[in-house]
């Protein structure tokens, strides 16, 4: 089959809720993926930050397929010889007392809003039904229907309506508005993104992060960071909260749990706030999964041992500084933090950063924008020096190109 042939099957038998990069894909090693005709391109999107570990990392796919030929799905009906494991190393990793294992980033996120609710009203004293969370405009954490009603982009939330209730939505990196907002005092909870990756990585003020978990537990609030996207060495530390010394009272994480070898997300929290959902009351049939449990361990191992923290702080600097220094009108601003970065595109004779994309894939370079004039780059963070000044080299003659 032809590129165009794979592409056309999707859109006859998929719903078409993506527009993808035209580029079909068929294997993926370390920093690269080949398409269905053997081209190689650095993989810059590095699926949302799932494979920060790189593409088909052997010691992840080994704990894979040595778990898979023991045992694979028992549900939480049962117990397992894995998940105590796991859960061990997972809260003395982050430094917790319990987690609560998940799949997918939305189903953790939602977790975490039902264990600030019911923490409420068990230990804040919130009369029943009445407890309210606060989010920020420019949010992404998923796709549900609750999760959707905090949303205030219109391709989120438009037609998906009647919303949840008991949320209250501010400005991002905006202090005041926080302070307002926590005196209400049926506030339970504060949810934000350390970086909004959605909205463009947009990194807040040096600080903020700070300061909202400082008046969060002046108010008794829950500070709860999704660190979905920016957690597990993305940002340069190992959460994008480490940054400003925080600890979040529940911290989200998935995607990059498991180096892109399977969904895997979770919870942690204290036992304070965790143990106030009892057995019976939240749960998930493939959350905890022995191969999951398994590959995460090995996927945050490889983490850990290959430094890639200190990997992407060293190298993040390396890219936000060549890419400043490219003389084009066409950028206007780059920004992030670590190997999380974006530069906005300005627009110019009809030309997006949808165009800009499609060149750099011509060239080997694969990345995806976001609101039609922002660029995110993001590789697997095992990329080296010599590698991520190939890959930028591909982006200024690019951009030079656009000029």
């Amino acid at each position: 089959m032809t590129a165009q042939e794979f592409m056309d099957r999707e859109a006859r038998y998929g719903a078409h809720n993506y527009h993808p990069l035209p580029v079909v894909l068929q294997r993926g090693e370390g920093i690269y993926v080949w398409d269905t005709d053997g081209k190689r391109y650095f993989d810059f999107l590095s699926a949302y930050s799932a494979v920060n570990q790189g593409h088909c990392h052997p010691k992840i796919v080994k704990a894979m397929t040595d778990q898979a030929q023991k045992l694979a799905l028992t549900s939480r009906a049962f117990y397992n010889d894995v998940l105590g494991e796991w859960e061990e190393f997972v809260t003395r990793y982050f430094g917790y007392d319990k987690v609560l294992p998940m799949n997918t980033g939305a189903e953790a996120d939602e977790t975490a809003l039902k264990l600030c609710r019911k923490w409420a009203y068990m230990r804040k004293g919130v009369a029943d039904g009445k407890a309210k969370i606060i989010v920020c405009d420019g949010n992404f954490h998923g796709r549900t229907i609750t999760i959707v009603s905090l949303s205030n982009d219109p391709e989120s939330y438009g037609g998906y309506g009647p919303f949840t209730p008991g949320f209250i939505r501010i400005p991002y990196n905006d202090i005041p508005a926080l302070e307002k907002a926590l005196e209400d005092p049926e506030v339970a909870g504060f949810l934000l993104e350390p970086i909004q990756g959605e909205a463009g990585v947009f990194v807040p003020d040096e600080g903020y992060l700070k300061k909202a978990y400082d008046l969060c537990k002046a108010k008794n609030v829950l500070f709860i960071a999704d660190e979905v996207q920016t957690g597990i060495a993305r940002t340069g530390k190992l959460l994008a909260c480490d940054h400003e010394g925080v600890r979040p009272d529940i911290l989200v994480l998935g995607k990059a749990m498991s180096g892109g070898m399977m969904p895997v997300s979770c919870v942690l929290a204290d036992d304070e706030i965790m143990l106030c959902i009892k057995p019976g009351e939240h749960g998930s049939t493939y959350g905890g999964n022995p191969i999951a449990a398994k590959v995460s361990i090995a996927a945050l191992e490889v983490v850990r041992d290959e430094k890639l923290a200190e990997n992407a702080e060293k190298l993040g600097q390396v890219f936000r500084e060549r890419i400043c220094n490219i003389h084009s009108d066409r950028i206007e601003l780059v920004r992030g933090k670590g190997l999380l970065n974006a530069v906005v595109i300005k627009p110019k004779n009809g030309k997006t950063a949808w165009d800009v994309c499609l060149k750099l894939r011509d060239k080997g370079l694969l990345a995806k924008p976001t609101h039609q004039h922002i660029i995110r780059f993001a590789p697997p963070l095992v990329i080296n020096e010599m590698e991520l000044l190939e890959a930028i080299d591909i982006i200024e003659n690019t951009i030079a190109e656009f000029d």
